[in-house]
């Protein structure tokens, strides 16, 4: 499994934002495609119609955003973020949805997706993912991870809430103090501020708490804690 911590937001002037679009409908990808390319930071670099051009197309394209439809006839969107997640320098996963409430979904984050979008979401709102994603940053909202977990385990169900605080125990109080704010929603900035330490040192705890955990990324942070019932 990659584990990878970005973190850092493009410079002005950097590169534009390297973006996939992998849909079986071919409206949905020009649609999207449309929205992305009337912004000057981003730019797509191909489409894929299935999961399973998933592989080709990003040694093809070297994206650094992956907006993937969650289901496909072939090969699905969960299948296809489990297979590009274990893929060396992988790109960040945005997946694509109708429904917000989707086992798929959740099931799509805790393979390493950084977070998901409705297909109505509005045009200014998917750049603003597109971004925050590319930046490192996550773009699930405590309380939408909350309610996503809770709509598709039922209430009262928590089945992995053992395992999730042996995993959490075996972090160091710091790096411990990190992951419950990231399952608190706050950014590094935030966390340096709350736990009196520097961007870079709350960003070095992260990278470490990321490989002890076996995990990708902030999102599969947050989902952790909330699994821990501790968010």
């Amino acid at each position: 499994m990659t584990v990878r911590e970005r973190g850092t937001a493009r410079a002005p002037g950097s590169e534009p934002i390297r973006v996939l679009i992998v849909d079986d409908d071919a409206l949905v990808r020009a649609g999207l495609s449309m929205i992305l390319s009337g912004a000057g930071d981003l730019e797509v670099v191909g489409e894929a119609a299935d999961g399973s051009e998933v592989p080709g197309a990003i040694a093809a394209h070297r994206p650094d955003v992956v907006l993937m439809d969650i289901r496909m006839p072939r090969v699905d969107g969960l299948a296809a973020t489990e297979i590009l997640r274990g893929l060396a320098g992988s790109p960040e996963v945005i997946v694509l949805t109708t429904f917000d409430a989707d086992e798929f979904v959740l099931r799509a984050l805790r393979a390493g997706a950084s977070g998901f979008l409705l297909k109505d979401t509005p045009p200014a709102a998917i750049l603003d993912a597109v971004r925050k994603v590319a930046g490192g940053e996550a773009m699930l909202s405590p309380t939408v991870t909350r309610q996503l977990i809770a709509h598709v385990a039922g209430p009262g169900q928590n089945p992995g809430r053992r395992q999730a605080l042996t995993m959490l125990g075996s972090l160091s109080e710091r790096e411990r103090d990190v992951a419950l704010a990231i399952g608190q929603g706050r950014s590094n900035a935030e966390i340096s501020q709350e736990l009196f330490m520097s961007v870079a040192t709350v960003k070095a705890h992260v990278s470490r708490l990321l490989v002890k955990l076996s995990l990708n990324n902030r999102v599969q942070v947050a989902l952790l804690v909330h699994d821990a019932g501790l968010a």
